[in-house]
């Protein structure tokens, strides 16, 4: 297994929480150190935690600071080797074929193969980062597949043999954790569980994204984050949520609104989900302002 410890001039943790945060993405120790460590020793990068907790974002903000091609595959239930790995350009080698007549013609050459995201990757070498966003919503089958190219960053093509990478593509896995991926999957990764910040970091996220938000209302949108996160939500509001509720209040500020006003009838950027709005909203006041009911 290839140990490097300097990547793209980071040698060290602290050196890639400072690039993570110089390319707006505010990580912890703990995250920084298992990224790092994922980067030195050549392995793929499993990041877990609930939806909207950063994990897509942390993938996007090292692909930028390694200077990486970000190739993101997007896993869904049912996604098979056709989506993920090749496809073979079936109306294109009729065709050659067609017009080929008596003469030969080799039907499994690279004019003929579409590159899917994990032979773009492999293809691209020291030049990508793949991300495998959400593989637990895939079955086990694909987990199953995924095994030989985390093990040897390689693919099989019946028709053409063995595919390797020259350098390996940065790999980051990503699951919201709605089942429980295999054990043998986990063991071929640096593992990392990625939980909601706290306020104050919350909060340094709201003004490093959103610099026209005053840091008295970033927060208060934190804190009234925090508490519709503590309530039984369908889909509790993500960091992504909490930065665009803090512009949106700002924005309706501008115009005149007032505060706790401003963020009710901003709401529908924090929570997006109808149940959830006819949940809380007869606490609505409460749950903004932090006052009991």
């Amino acid at each position: 297994m290839p140990v490097n410890a300097t990547i793209a001039g980071i040698s060290n943790p602290p050196e890639l929480h400072e690039a993570l945060q110089a390319a707006q993405y505010l990580s912890d120790d703990g995250l920084s150190t298992s990224a790092y460590l994922a980067l030195a020793l050549g392995k793929p990068l499993l990041l877990e935690g609930a939806p909207g907790v950063g994990k897509t974002e942390a993938a996007k903000a090292l692909a930028s600071i390694l200077g990486r091609r970000l190739i993101r595959l997007q896993c869904y239930e049912g996604i098979d080797a056709g989506a993920a790995l090749y496809e073979w350009n079936y109306p294109r080698q009729m065709l050659a074929i067609r017009q080929a007549g008596d003469e030969y013609v080799n039907i499994y050459k690279d004019d003929f193969l579409i590159a899917r995201p994990m032979l773009d990757a492999l293809q691209s070498g020291g030049n990508a980062l793949l991300l495998i966003d959400e593989i637990d919503r895939s079955d086990h089958e694909f987990e199953a597949f995924l095994l030989e190219f985390l093990s040897d960053f390689q693919i099989s093509i019946p028709e053409r043999g063995t595919v390797r990478a020259d350098q390996r593509p940065v790999v980051v896995l990503t699951s919201n954790r709605t089942r429980e991926l295999h054990e043998a999957l986990r063991r071929r990764c640096v593992y990392h569980w990625i939980d909601y910040p706290d306020a104050l970091r919350e909060a340094e996220i709201v003004m490093m994204r959103a610099s026209s938000v005053a840091r008295d209302t970033a927060d208060r949108v934190v804190a009234a984050v925090d508490r519709l996160r503590a309530e039984p939500l369908t889909k509790p509001p993500g960091i992504a949520e909490t930065v665009e509720w803090a512009e949106a209040a700002t924005l309706l500020q501008s115009q005149g609104a007032q505060w706790p006003d401003a963020f009710k009838r901003a709401i529908g950027v924090a929570l997006k989900d109808q149940d959830d709005l006819t949940f809380v909203h007869d606490r609505l006041d409460q749950l903004i302002t932090g006052t009991a009911a």
